[in-house]
């Protein structure tokens, strides 16, 4: 009876399952067009449910605690820290009430106002809430865990096809009834190029598609540029192809060489020279291209500073030079490279503080989201070895096609993006050679540019180097809604779905993790998935900041 009750209040009282069921309510929203992130937890705090929950798990607390042969979890406890988790409980359980009251009351509203149909869910949408829940579910194996970064390759892999199957389908097929003219619009993507729109516009057509044959649609494109919308989704899959061919990660194939492995091998240093050379001059075409003239000559002298680094500590070669005798820590190089990292991310700011001041003037946003993401990459170059350069590159690649011939000709909304962004920065974590064990962790990254160790700037490197795709993807998740969009609720939506789409996963790993405490593989395969999921939070929690900060730019403007 003792061991009972023990197990009954640690079960009762996990706030994980509180959040998790809380995420579980929110995924219908998030899949809405006017998603934005809202938790209801500041009312809650505030009703009499969590004040009765609170005195309730107090009451249990002390009773437990004070009988002579039973304990229970808040035991071991401080009493402070047993107040703040027991009153954590209140809340959450008072917020999940909260949202199951606010999906009947919505409900109530549609049944009694047929005026405004339900959206209906495309190919797509259902490909995407598969995908993330089939990934959750696979967490609970071992082997799964080991080798996720296949998970992530079929997942994109599915979604470059269903992209190419949405494309030719709105080139090729045509139905019986052209599409009317749609006369509801609702808050979504809006721009002025082969824009996008919401993807819940409802039209009076028997067949309900995704993008309405408006004359921005793929019907205006002619020439190379339809040829190209037809061929991208193939070209992002070559890409990826390739990439996987450059750094075997996971367990059970890491042994197998690579082109890595073959690159950085010293009979070919003058091939990773000229490899390196060509990604850091692809990286200045595809970056610089929005970038004002004073952040392209930063861009240039940067990447330029990055080589010079690299031959510096003896990974490449200069065209003069035949061996590498002269080997330094490239402290001075890699010193002049954060200079123009930090100059770029400043000019950035500085435009983003003034378009809040000239808020007509919405080019100056536009350009200094940009410049950050710039500086980003710019860093990214720094910190990624050499061999490591092309995985930037073809995400730079991959972010341009999909950007010019993907979701703007085929009008995607602003979860659809968000989740897509999200799978491609997860799996760019694992093309990096990155895996869920610990040893794959690039430490000498975080010594770049420092004579002697720095714990926060060393921290904040290797993190940055680590988590680098899901940064960069991110990134350029925030201003590719910022420049295509004219609606404010945009990056809102996009906020609430990438919080939401990296919580679920987090929290039900928690959960797995927890049930699985006497595996066999608990230390060894579980844990450091669980110190991966961890900082992967911090981050998203940093990420959301920024998405909050430029919406509450865009509200202002």
């Amino acid at each position: 009876m003792q061991c009972s009750s023990a197990n009954y209040c640690k079960r009762t009282c996990h706030p994980t399952q509180k959040v998790l069921v809380l995420l579980l309510i929110s995924i219908p929203q998030a899949l809405s067009s006017k998603a934005e992130l809202e938790v209801p937890l500041w009312s809650p705090v505030f009703s009499l449910l969590f004040y009765l929950v609170f005195l309730v798990l107090s009451a249990l607390h002390v009773i437990v605690c004070t009988s002579a042969e039973s304990s229970c979890y808040f035991c071991g406890l401080s009493w402070l820290t047993a107040g703040g988790v027991m009153a954590l409980i209140s809340a959450l359980l008072c917020a999940v009430v909260s949202a199951l009251a606010k999906v009947f009351a919505d409900g109530r509203l549609l049944r009694k106002n047929p005026a405004h149909p339900k959206a209906r869910w495309s190919e797509l949408d259902v490909l995407i809430l598969l995908g993330t829940l089939g990934h959750v579910l696979s967490l609970g194996a071992s082997s799964f865990v080991e080798e996720e970064h296949q998970t992530w390759y079929f997942l994109i892999n599915t979604l470059c096809l269903a992209l190419c199957h949405e494309l030719y389908r709105n080139c090729f097929l045509r139905d019986d009834c052209e599409p009317q003219p749609c006369s509801h619009v609702e808050q979504g993507l809006v721009s002025s190029e082969p824009a996008l729109s919401d993807g819940n516009i409802h039209c009076n057509v028997s067949e309900p598609h995704r993008v309405s044959k408006s004359p921005t649609s793929l019907d205006t494109l002619r020439g190379y540029e339809k040829w190209m919308v037809l061929a991208s989704p193939w070209v992002i899959l070559t890409c990826c192809r390739l990439l996987r061919s450059l750094n075997q990660t996971g367990v059970q194939w890491a042994h197998r060489p690579d082109l890595g492995h073959w690159l950085t091998s010293s009979d070919h240093k003058a091939e990773l020279s000229v490899l390196a050379a060509l990604s850091l001059l692809m990286i200045f075409v595809l970056v610089q291209r929005r970038c004002s003239l004073t952040s392209k000559v930063a861009m240039a002298l940067g990447l330029l500073g990055v080589y010079c680094y690299r031959a510096a500590i003896g990974n490449v070669l200069f065209p003069w030079q035949r061996d590498s005798k002269d080997i330094s820590k490239g402290v001075i190089e890699a010193r002049f490279v954060h200079v123009f990292v930090l100059g770029i991310l400043f000019t950035g700011t500085k435009d983003l503080l003034k378009s809040q001041v000239i808020a007509a003037d919405f080019t100056i946003k536009t350009v200094g989201l940009w410049e950050i993401y710039s500086g980003l990459v710019l860093l990214a170059a720094l910190l990624f070895r050499p061999h490591n350069l092309p995985v930037l590159v073809l995400s730079l690649l991959i972010q341009t096609l999909m950007t010019k011939f993907i979701w703007k000709p085929l009008r995607h909304d602003a979860a659809e993006i968000t989740i897509m962004h999200y799978w491609f920065g997860q799996a760019f974590f694992y093309f990096q050679g990155n895996s869920n064990n610990i040893a794959t962790v690039d430490v000498s990254a975080g010594f770049v540019g420092l004579d002697t160790y720095m714990e926060v700037p060393a921290a904040f490197l290797t993190a940055f180097a680590t988590f680098a795709g899901p940064v960069l993807w991110a990134s350029h998740l925030v201003s590719f809604l910022s420049t295509e969009t004219h609606s404010g609720s945009a990056l809102s939506h996009a906020c609430f779905c990438y919080a939401l789409t990296c919580s679920f996963p987090v929290s039900a790993y928690i959960i797995l993790v927890t049930s699985l405490r006497h595996h066999l593989f608990i230390w060894s395969v579980f844990s450091p998935k669980l110190l991966y999921e961890g900082m992967h939070v911090l981050i998203t929690a940093a990420i959301c900041v920024f998405f909050t900060a430029m919406d509450q730019t865009n509200t202002k403007s």
